[in-house]
């Protein structure tokens, strides 16, 4: 564009001459001035004045604000971070701890979470708030052994234990198994400080095992009165599999010890003597001889069973039974409303008048006939034929206590003397069947 417009004009202004040149000279370079003037503000637009402070103040305002966001999102993961991981401390949540111990279900609170476990804690608290009601017994006997047709006797001892489950007006009254107290010349029970006093027989029943034996509190100083105390008794049958137990007795004799282990098995039926069958609580608890009549305790150290060696033998190790306290109440209860006896001396045991012979369990599968003492014959008006009773009768009960043979039917007579009466249970054929039959006798005084 330029160059056409200048080549046009340098034709014409050389042909006016030179003034017309010089003119357009003149032209020339005004008109170069002006569009390069023109052409530089076009392309190079000249700068504002303060517009670097501006993007400078832009810039550092976005530059804030990013940084407040980032800031506010690094505080929100840190939150939920802080949340998953962090342990909880006493001002905000607290630090789960063992708050709790139901030893109904074996479970452990921690805060809201219930869990199950095993028991590792320290039983020593529990233990040392119940051996006040636990006591040692030491049975002296007379033990008979015959040698070649000719009979010989000597004192002896044997080792049990007892639960103080009671007490009236004048006696203190103590629970323990059958087997710990029959057949006892004299009955010594040490406390927990030491003291030790005689204790007569209050009730038995063999077929569970049980006895109850009474001390006359005046025996008693006031110092051991304020060292005992009674036993709580629980409900074993709210017990649950694996739920840990303590078992506390006179082990071997040595006096009362501690072992613990856990149920093992509810209900479980075993054959005891005479025949009957009953439930018992198994343990992995060691119950060595001298355990026997002791307690079996829950975490809570309420009583829920009564050990019993005896029921599982020496013969298989981790095997331990005691009787549940459920099934024992009752009949305790019933024991303990008895008329305390004294062993009566050998020449003023009471007389029945009749001839016994035992029933064996041979003899009883043999003939199928049920175990007992069987009467052979009955002396013209004996205190037995006063009473009802029948040649081929069969006595399987007296005073509550149950009678396998003819030495048990001996062992209670030992505590009724002349004039004493008490209830005698016989079963007696009746066409045929074995039926019960309750009789009421009184005892008379054994001809010279």
């Amino acid at each position: 564009m330029y160059n056409d417009d200048f080549s046009n004009n340098i034709n014409n202004e050389s042909l006016d001459g030179g003034d017309s040149r010089q003119e357009a000279a003149g032209r020339y370079s005004s008109y170069n001035v002006q569009e390069s003037a023109s052409t530089y503000v076009n392309e190079v637009p000249k700068k504002k004045k303060g517009g670097v402070i501006k993007k400078a103040f832009a810039f550092a305002c976005g530059g804030l604000c990013f940084g407040l966001f980032a800031g506010i999102g690094l505080y929100a993961v840190t939150q939920v971070m802080d949340l998953s991981f962090e342990q909880p401390t006493s001002t905000s949540t607290p630090v789960p701890q063992i708050s709790t111990v139901d030893t109904s279900d074996n479970t452990i609170q921690k805060d809201n979470l219930v869990m199950t476990t095993v028991i590792t804690s320290d039983v020593s608290d529990m233990v040392e708030d119940v051996m006040p009601a636990m006591v040692s017994i030491i049975n002296n006997y007379t033990e008979t052994t015959s040698y070649f047709g000719r009979t010989y006797s000597q004192e002896a001892q044997s080792s049990g234990s007892g639960i103080i489950i009671g007490q009236t007006e004048t006696e203190l009254l103590i629970a323990s198994n059958h087997h710990v107290v029959s057949g006892a010349d004299r009955l010594d029970v040490t406390f927990i400080d030491d003291s030790v006093a005689v204790a007569s027989i209050k009730g038995m029943d063999a077929d569970m095992d049980l006895a109850v034996i009474a001390i006359p509190l005046e025996s008693l100083t006031e110092e051991t009165m304020n060292n005992i105390s009674i036993a709580k008794l629980g409900n074993s049958e709210e017990l649950r599999l694996g739920e840990p137990v303590v078992a506390i007795g006179n082990a071997l004799g040595y006096g009362q010890s501690v072992t613990g282990g856990y149920v093992s098995a509810l209900n479980r039926e075993i054959d005891v003597e005479g025949g009957a069958k009953c439930e018992f609580i198994q343990t992995d608890a060691a119950i060595n001889p001298g355990n026997s009549g002791g307690a079996l305790l829950n975490m809570n150290g309420e009583v829920i069973g009564i050990n019993s060696s005896k029921i599982g033998g020496s013969a298989i190790e981790g095997m331990g039974y005691a009787i549940p306290i459920s099934a024992a109440e009752p009949i305790i209860g019933e024991l303990m409303l008895k008329e305390t006896r004294v062993k009566i001396t050998d020449g003023n045991v009471g007389y029945m008048g009749l001839n016994p012979q035992t029933i064996t369990e041979d003899y009883a599968y043999m003939f199928n006939m049920p175990e007992g003492v069987y009467i052979r014959s009955v002396e013209e008006n004996s205190p037995a034929q006063q009473a009802g009773m029948l040649v081929g009768d069969i006595i399987c009960k007296m005073d509550g206590q149950s009678i396998s043979s003819y030495e048990d039917l001996q062992e209670i007579l030992q505590y009724f003397g002349p004039g004493s009466t008490t209830t005698v249970v016989v079963k007696r054929p009746i066409d045929g069947v074995y039926t019960e039959v309750e009789l009421e006798i009184t005892f008379g005084k054994r001809p010279e």
